[in-house]
């Protein structure tokens, strides 16, 4: 395996690159912004490329002792089945994982991972995670495009687990890590006076956009039917579907904190 890193007061970067993969890990983090992200991806064919990005990312990443946030997706699930594996095998120890999620959390009782529940003052050393994409370069990653099955709206308890980590890994394909973003970002909104929000986000992104509120059954539509999706917490989703290119997720990010009434968003960037 050959390695590269470097740092400076404000960037820490690292760049592994064993066979077939490539992980990349980069920066610090300030408030809503993760310290320290990594991505695992491999040219091999789809789940070939994720059960192997997952075991890699428990081997590499993870020490005997740790907190670790258990993130949602297949490729999580495959590094939680793996991470159980190696506690059984007396390969690690002392592991305490941190569900993301229903689904995780079922995960890691199958896997016989020990669990915590999420608090803010739990100190997390280590998050692995899926991501819907992660744009190249700057290694941001939208994560909540689709919702878990039989599972509410997770992105809130999802991001304050991966933003509480101080290292993030998320496990992609090569089809995920593009220059060139396109599709939707989740954004979570409170759901009193939700239109007006909406229209604020819209009037941000004008033309390049549209703005639908999830429906929780049926067809989507910008409304979000007879049925918009409401959170245990009472919050509405609302997916921003870019009609051309997105822009910097970071910059979308940032626009998207200011507008009143938005609780979350699926955007996860490190500070540059």
């Amino acid at each position: 395996m050959a390695s590269l890193a470097s740092s400076s007061s404000s960037i820490n970067f690292l760049v592994h690159v064993p066979a077939a993969f490539n992980g990349i890990g980069t920066k610090r983090r300030s408030r809503g912004k993760t310290s320290s992200i990594s991505v695992t991806h491999s040219s091999l064919a789809d789940a070939s490329a994720l059960l192997q990005a997952a075991h890699y990312t428990v081997d590499t990443c993870i020490k005997s002792g740790m907190v670790i946030g258990l993130g949602s997706g297949h490729a999580s699930g495959m590094a939680i089945q793996y991470l159980g594996r190696q506690l059984r095998a007396g390969v690690l120890e002392d592991i305490v994982g941190v569900p993301t999620s229903v689904a995780s959390a079922s995960e890691a009782a199958k896997a016989g991972v020990p669990m915590d529940k999420y608090q803010d003052c739990l100190q997390i050393d280590f998050a692995f995670d899926d991501a819907d994409i992660i744009e190249e370069g700057t290694l941001s990653a939208i994560i909540g495009r689709q919702r878990p099955k039989d599972e509410e709206s997770i992105l809130l308890q999802q991001k304050s687990i991966l933003n509480a980590a101080k290292k993030l890994a998320f496990m992609i394909t090569q089809s995920q890590y593009k220059g060139d973003l396109d599709g939707s970002i989740p954004v979570l909104i409170q759901s009193l006076n939700w239109m007006q929000t909406a229209e604020e986000i819209d009037d941000l992104f004008l033309g390049d956009a549209e703005v639908w509120r999830r429906s929780s059954i049926g067809q989507a539509s910008p409304l979000g039917g007879d049925f918009p999706l409401v959170t245990r917490e009472g919050h509405n989703v609302l997916d921003v579907i870019f009609t051309s290119p997105i822009p910097s997720l970071a910059e979308v990010a940032e626009s998207l904190d200011k507008v009143n009434g938005v609780v979350d968003h699926g955007v996860i960037y490190a500070q540059q």
